[in-house]
């Protein structure tokens, strides 16, 4: 039985610049989530129903665990229209459109209330949508990577100082490599899927991220102690080359983006809820896990000049977008 919207892909699917409604629209989308993460189940579940609802007539293939290459390898290959859609982090995107990466700044949010309703809708979700438009990207929805703690195998980050000297391994992005260096640390950028290896191996010391990437990673099987930082949050765009995104029938778009949207609606609550009983299984697993007072790594950020460095760099006009949602920054 068809879905509501199968009839209605019929005729615009048959027209140019589309193929023949004989052949499946067959298109790509890259993702560096491992396949147990919520962002690779929730879309792939969107995928197939997107797939069922038209009959077949869209048929997107999701790639996870950067199987299409790092992140910064499928931000070239989505800006060139050698992939159709993606997964791409917030703290990546920097590297193409600084304010992508506000979202970033390190202890900016207090929960996702403000934060969610930073990045649905307003000003800064307005001004990050039009910067990725500049680069021929159409943004989507974001959906949840969490609020970002540290995993070691030398020692557990109690304060400031424990960080000094560190090699962590932190994803492309200037915001995470300019906090860790702010306080003393020695970052390193690893593509996820070699991160386990950099572990074990000791060409880092440890990394940052959710406690259900942490999860999917499998990292804790390498490492000792799981600090609850929370020193930064960070998202997972879903994006779309835009020329083949305005290639397709208004319905087609009009399909795909619902079912996006239902599936970050799915994402951000299995991701809630998977955090939440994340802590319990990692130290079933054997981590010895800390929870840090925040406030001397804040103090210690704001005495460095990180907040100051980085209003300069994105500009008070954004600054004040951020601090709408979060309050004065770096006092």
């Amino acid at each position: 039985m068809r879905g509501a919207g199968a009839g209605l892909l019929l005729g615009p699917l048959a027209s140019p610049p589309l193929r023949a409604a004989t052949e499946p629209l067959r298109l790509s989308m890259g993702s560096p989530m491992p396949q147990g993460h919520p962002a690779t189940t929730c879309l792939a579940a969107a995928l197939d129903a997107i797939r069922a609802e038209s009959d077949g007539r869209i048929d997107i293939t999701l790639y996870p665990d950067s199987q299409l290459g790092s992140e910064l390898s499928m931000q070239s290959q989505l800006r060139s229209g050698a992939i159709a859609f993606s997964l791409t982090s917030a703290s990546s995107l920097q590297t193409l459109a600084p304010i992508a990466g506000i979202p970033g700044v390190a202890y900016a949010f207090s929960g996702y209330v403000p934060l969610w309703d930073a990045l649905d809708r307003g000003p800064l979700s307005e001004r990050i949508r039009d910067a990725l438009k500049g680069f021929g990207l159409r943004a989507f929805r974001i959906v949840d990577n969490g609020f970002r703690d540290v995993i070691t195998s030398v020692r557990p980050i109690a304060t400031p100082a424990d960080l000094r000297g560190l090699k962590i391994r932190v994803p492309p992005s200037p915001l995470l490599t300019s906090l860790f260096r702010a306080l003393g640390a020695s970052p390193t950028t690893i593509n996820l899927a070699e991160t386990y290896t950099a572990l074990q191996t000791r060409v880092a010391d440890g990394m940052e991220n959710s406690l259900p990437q942490i999860e999917a990673t499998r990292v804790y099987e390498v490492q000792t102690y799981l600090s609850r930082t929370g020193h930064s949050w960070d998202g997972l765009w879903i994006l779309a080359h835009g020329r083949t995104w305005d290639a397709l029938p208004a319905d087609a778009r009009a399909l795909i983006g619902r079912h996006f949207d239902d599936a970050v609606e799915r994402q951000r609550q299995a991701f809630v809820q998977m955090n939440t009983q994340s802590e319990a299984r990692l130290r079933a697993k054997g981590l010895v896990v800390n929870a840090p007072d925040q406030a001397p790594f804040r103090a210690a950020l704001a005495a460095s000049g990180y907040y100051t460095e980085w209003k300069g760099r994105f500009g008070p006009q954004v600054w004040n977008a951020l601090e709408h949602h979060t309050g004065p920054l770096g006092a």
